[in-house]
């Protein structure tokens, strides 16, 4: 997530030093013996990563042996196809890969994808013969869903029973759903009346309760069933790209193989256009999770989802049943998901503390004018603050001056200096990044000049990026919240300012600690005359960022001066949460002057902690994020029918205790600045998504807390009196 200028500069240096390395290799298929398309790919594959990657890593027998389990672990997560005996065939290839990667050799992978296919085969006949009859839910019977610990089956015969009980385990939930929605009947029937909206009967609250069960039955089949219709039409290719993706990823998570189909996905979402719910989604073990909610989506703009829910099952709006994805590929999930602007799909999602519920989304593209900075005036008291909610580091890839992030910012800032703010709150919690150069000109709005960020290559080279202005458009008391969530360009902003002791960083622990640069390579222009087809892309590793104290940002993030507790504060939440990222290391430090404007910055940081230790909505969101945490690491559910239901009873009563924390009213006062107040007159839309952004704010206590250290941080008399001038 860097700025595509400088993406572009040292990608043309990498290219170079590649190409010209290549040509003397010459990379045609008229070189190769076997012209097979898979050897050629492994060879183009892996001669740009040992030559661009920026710390390569060695293809040896520790190599070789990671992408031998993450292989296997990613075709059968939940060990539902593979039997132990197949295992052991595949253990003789355990610390050969790295050889047959060098020799282009595919015996590994001819051997997988062939045990792989016929286990398939042999797998539709266990789960049609499963799904015959009913399950008898009255048995004291439990699943344990650490599939991670879970050993392969050692008989065709144990597999089968284990089909029996992970099918048991999806149709009970279909199951529990449909029984709630008849004998919830009427009451969902008379609040609707009461409410004045139309309420529709589905039919199955005139089924008996033999009925629901087949038909719950009857739905897993379905899911199924469409799932293996997807596998039929995958093909060797398709299996052989999860393998190059495998091999790539044990560089960094973040280096990638991008299949034809794969790399023309990627060209359309650099273009902007993002149409359907707005959420970036990864497959972990068998459940595909929310990883990012686009700013400006229909997931983000009807907050129907969070980071960190788990996409259950998909139904189109104008269908009745709905289609299990637990277990299905990425790919075909989000084919499920996706449709044309104005249509609605349903999603039946697990929500960070277990709970179940339906959001029903009408798709849409991203509006872009959600993901720019906006402002609030905060009234506590007599006095006013400012606050600018930076969604993302956006700039225009035509042409910079056209619109950025950090022009924005400073419309925003010189608006609210007008209004008379006395203090700045910049949140970029929830911030992903984007340009790497709208972070640094953000950073030199702050400060009078000096450099922002290093930026290191492969080899050695240094670069480091400056704010060359001399002018501070705000200098005055600064407070910057963050959580896991901010990443890359947010992570280099909040460093500077946290070095340059220019503001107060309160939020999570750490953030995200993604402090690397990608770079997209086409595998085709290695290629001369060649007639077979679309290579696809390599998105590698190149660069990595340090902070101007010469830390890093990867792995590590940026720790809050003040650390806060949120939802996430047990999750292994961001870098961390991946295999093999690249390590935390440090370089020399840039030439830097720490700013001398606060005369109380550590007072302010000890008054802030003392605050937090007494807050008792903060003790409640430790608690729920606690109580979470808890509900995550819990392996065993249970497939008796009763006590099913007695624990979801169970799960709402406990959660009934945090309600408290989306009543919370922190007695400020947020309005628009005076130009926006002028727009939002006509403006309908906009008007509600400010009130919206306003209510959410005067719950936050995130918020509340920046403002209490902006009234306790001092400025020294040479800068009050710079400020007087400003103002004056």
């Amino acid at each position: 997530m860097s700025d595509m200028q400088l993406m572009k500069k040292n990608l043309k240096i990498l290219l170079l030093a590649v190409f010209v390395a290549a040509a003397s290799c010459s990379f045609t298929t008229k070189s190769f013996d076997d012209p097979d398309k898979d050897k050629l790919l492994i060879d183009l594959i892996t001669y740009v990563l040992e030559k661009g990657h920026y710390e390569a890593a060695e293809i040896d027998d520790d190599f070789s042996k990671e992408v031998y389990r993450k292989f296997i672990d990613g075709l059968d997560p939940v060990k539902r196809f593979f039997l132990a005996s197949d295992i052991e065939e595949f253990s003789a290839y355990e610390f050969e890969i790295d050889d047959q990667i060098k020799a282009k050799d595919l015996t590994f992978f001819n051997l997988v994808y062939s045990k792989l296919d016929r286990r398939m085969e042999e797998a539709k006949e266990l789960y049609e013969e499963a799904l015959e009859k009913p399950f008898d839910y009255t048995e004291n019977e439990t699943i344990n869903v650490d599939y991670d610990k879970l050993a392969y089956a050692s008989s065709k015969k144990e597999l089968k029973a284990r089909w029996r009980q992970q099918l048991k385990f999806s149709t009970i939930s279909n199951f529990y759903d449909l029984l709630e929605e008849k004998n919830t009947f009427e009451s969902r029937k008379a609040t609707a009346e009461e409410e004045g909206k139309e309420f529709i009967p589905t039919g199955n609250e005139t089924l008996s309760e033999e009925e629901l069960e087949a038909k719950s039955r009857k739905t897993t089949l379905t899911s199924l069933s469409e799932y293996f219709d997807f596998v039929d039409d995958l093909e060797s290719k398709d299996y052989f790209a999860i393998f190059l993706t495998t091999v790539v990823e044990q560089f960094d998570p973040h280096t990638n193989y991008l299949a034809p189909p794969d790399k023309d996905r990627f060209d359309q979402r650099m273009s902007g256009k993002l149409e359907g719910i707005g959420a970036r989604l990864q497959k972990k073990n068998d459940y595909i999770n929310v990883m990012e909610v686009i700013s400006g989506g229909p997931a983000w703009r009807g907050e129907h989802i969070e980071v960190g829910d788990i996409l259950m099952k998909v139904r189109q709006a104008d269908e009745s049943e709905a289609v299990s994805i637990v277990g299905m590929r990425i790919d075909d999930a989000v084919k499920l998901i996706k449709g044309p602007k104005g249509s609605k799909v349903v999603l039946t999602v697990k929500g960070v503390d277990g709970s179940l519920r339906e959001e029903t989304i009408s798709r849409d593209v991203v509006e872009l004018e959600e993901t720019y900075a906006k402002s609030s005036i905060i009234g506590k008291d007599t006095k006013k603050y400012g606050l600018i909610n930076l969604p993302s580091f956006y700039f225009d890839m035509q042409n910079y001056k056209e619109r950025n992030a950090a022009t924005d910012i400073k419309k925003e800032i010189i608006e609210l200096k007008k209004e008379g703010v006395e203090g700045l709150v910049l949140d970029l919690r929830d911030n992903g990044g984007g340009s790497l150069r709208t972070a640094v000109d953000i950073a030199g709005l702050f400060i009078k000049n000096g450099p922002v960020v290093q930026v290191a290559s492969s080899g050695g080279n240094k670069e480091v990026l400056d704010d060359k202005s001399n002018e501070v458009v705000w200098d005055g008391p600064l407070v910057i919240l963050v959580n896991e969530l901010s990443a890359s360009a947010s992570e280099i902003l909040a460093a500077a300012m946290q070095d340059y002791k220019r503001a107060i960083i309160i939020g999570s622990t750490q953030t995200y600690g993604k402090g690397t640069v990608q770079n997209m390579v086409d595998l085709n222009q290695w290629l001369r005359q060649s007639d077979m087809g679309d290579m696809g892309a390599l998105k590698l590793t190149t660069q990595k960022f340090y902070r101007v104290n010469g830390g890093s940002t990867q792995l590590e993030g940026v720790k809050s001066d003040v650390v806060m507790p949120d939802r996430y504060s047990y999750f292994e939440v961001g870098e961390r949460d991946y295999d093999n990222p690249l390590p935390y290391d440090k370089i020399s430090p840039a030439d830097y002057k720490v700013w001398d404007g606060y005369i109380d910055f550590q007072e302010a940081i000890d008054k802030s902690k003392e605050r937090i230790e007494l807050n008792e909505q903060l003790k409640l969101i430790d608690a729920s994020a606690k109580y979470i945490k808890q509900r995550r690491d819990e392996m065993d559910v249970t497939l008796n029918l009763g006590a099913y239901s007695e624990q979801i009873a169970k799960n709402k009563a406990e959660l009934e205790k945090f309600d408290a924390i989306d009543t919370y009213d922190n007695k400020m006062n947020f309005i628009s600045l005076p130009g926006e107040v002028n727009l939002m007159k006509q403006d309908t839309t906009l008007r509600e998504k400010r009130k919206r952004w306003h209510t959410n704010l005067a719950k936050d206590v995130y918020v509340e807390e920046a403002v209490n250290v902006l009234q306790d941080l001092k400025l020294n008399n040479i800068t009050k009196s710079k400020m007087a001038k400003v103002k004056n």
